[in-house]
């Protein structure tokens, strides 16, 4: 099982990366092979960067954004998770614990996600390293 980090899915459409070509096979082996979890978070991020005409050189439609993750909605094994109202003290946990503030407070959230699904956070941000509980996977360095 596992949460895919907003980084890792625009490597995976973003050409210009260094990361591009391994964050596709990565993405592609994972789609085909593992129970996924998405967050509006993630999604919304994703959809608000491949977007962004100052963010990327060559950036993606809002329509051909919008078939990419409608793909990835249609699998069986990809489903669209997110916090309730029990886990509220899984989330105050890693904003104390984790020590989140700031820009943080939204890697709390998907932290707080991750171990409320049981799954594995793929993510090439190291500031995750803070959050007790969490199980996190750098995809692009395997």
């Amino acid at each position: 099982m596992i949460l895919p980090d907003v980084n890792v899915l625009i490597y995976a459409y973003d050409r210009q990366s260094h990361y591009h070509q391994a964050a596709v096979k990565w993405l592609e082996r994972t789609l085909t092979n593992e129970e996924v979890y998405l967050s509006w978070h993630t999604i919304t991020g994703f959809v608000r960067i491949i977007t962004h005409p100052s963010v990327l050189r060559h950036p993606t439609s809002m329509e051909k954004a919008v078939d990419i993750v409608g793909e990835w909605l249609a699998r069986e094994n990809v489903h669209l998770v997110g916090l309730e109202k029990r886990n509220w003290p899984l989330f105050t946990s890693a904003l104390i614990e984790g020590h989140a503030t700031g820009n943080l407070v939204m890697d709390a959230h998907l932290a707080a996600l991750a171990v409320s699904c049981g799954a594995t956070l793929a993510t090439t941000d190291r500031d995750f390293s803070r959050f007790p509980g969490l199980r996190s996977v750098n995809p692009l360095a395997e």
